[in-house]
């Protein structure tokens, strides 16, 4: 038996040893760390590459996804854009997640309700992270990977509040904006107010919108509502606008489909 035992150890070492070279990781994409001097901390990028990326030399549109870390939107965002690729729905295209250190901080402009001061005591950074992502989130990418000048935003809650204020505020950014359940809430709704006035100054350059809201708080729909009309009743002839109201959605399911719908509407405008 003791002698049994000596030969079938070896064989079942061999058996272990073959299985477990049978598995390899799984990637699908890259981690690119980056220190920002504007922020002042290191901040991190999940990247999607498309699948032919490495065997052509063409270049591809990007994706710029808020709230794009692992265990947020990044997984099932960058799935979105390999199925609709798959289908011809959606041109090959780089998706940027960008992850978050605080959210609070970067995606709200300074608010003057003492209530959110207080229970949000970081907020009031958007102004430096647009200016990350205009001039070191961007050029990063624009100087690592072979894009071309297509580029979308993607954002919800608030990051549909910081998506508005940088359509709004800084157009030239992005050329499609997907604004999901903005927060226009934040600050009184003062973004809103402001947002007929600060619209019509920006210039007529190529611009794609698509703003959606599910059945949430009355506040938010009402407010997505609002916003999505004003751009639609704009006359730029470079404008495309549309707003879309998901009823059977709320504020934890709509993004989604909902970036479903956009990146469908993006792709077929510019055809």
């Amino acid at each position: 038996m003791k002698r049994l035992y000596t030969l079938l150890l070896p064989l079942l070492f061999l058996l272990l040893r073959s299985s477990a070279q049978q598995t390899t990781p799984l990637p699908i994409g890259v981690v690119q760390h980056f220190q920002s001097a504007i922020l002042n901390e290191k901040r991190q990028l999940n990247i999607y590459l498309p699948q032919d990326y490495q065997h052509t030399s063409r270049t591809y549109p990007v994706i710029y996804l808020l709230d794009g870390g692992m265990e947020e939107d990044f997984l099932h965002i960058t799935g979105l854009t390999q199925f609709l690729t798959m289908i011809d729905t959606l041109p090959p295209s780089i998706v940027v997640g960008i992850v978050n250190t605080d959210r609070k901080r970067d995606y709200t402009f300074p608010t003057t309700i003492s209530g959110d001061k207080k229970k949000f005591p970081t907020t009031g950074g958007s102004a430096n992270f647009i200016s990350c992502l205009e001039k070191e989130i961007q050029p990063l990418i624009r100087k690592q990977y072979r894009v071309n000048d297509t580029t979308t935003l993607i954002g919800q809650s608030l990051g549909g509040l910081l998506a508005t204020e940088i359509l709004l505020k800084h157009p030239g950014l992005f050329m499609n904006y997907a604004i999901i359940s903005p927060s226009l809430w934040w600050n009184g709704g003062s973004l809103l107010t402001e947002a007929p006035y600060l619209f019509a100054a920006t210039p007529d350059v190529p611009t794609h919108i698509f703003v959606a809201v599910g059945q949430e708080h009355e506040q938010m729909m009402d407010a997505a509502s609002e916003l999505g009309a004003i751009f639609q009743a704009s006359k730029k002839k470079n404008l495309y606008a549309q707003f879309v109201f998901m009823p059977k959605e709320n504020h934890l399911t709509i993004l989604h489909n909902a970036v479903y719908k956009a990146l469908e509407v993006f792709n077929t405008k510019r055809r």
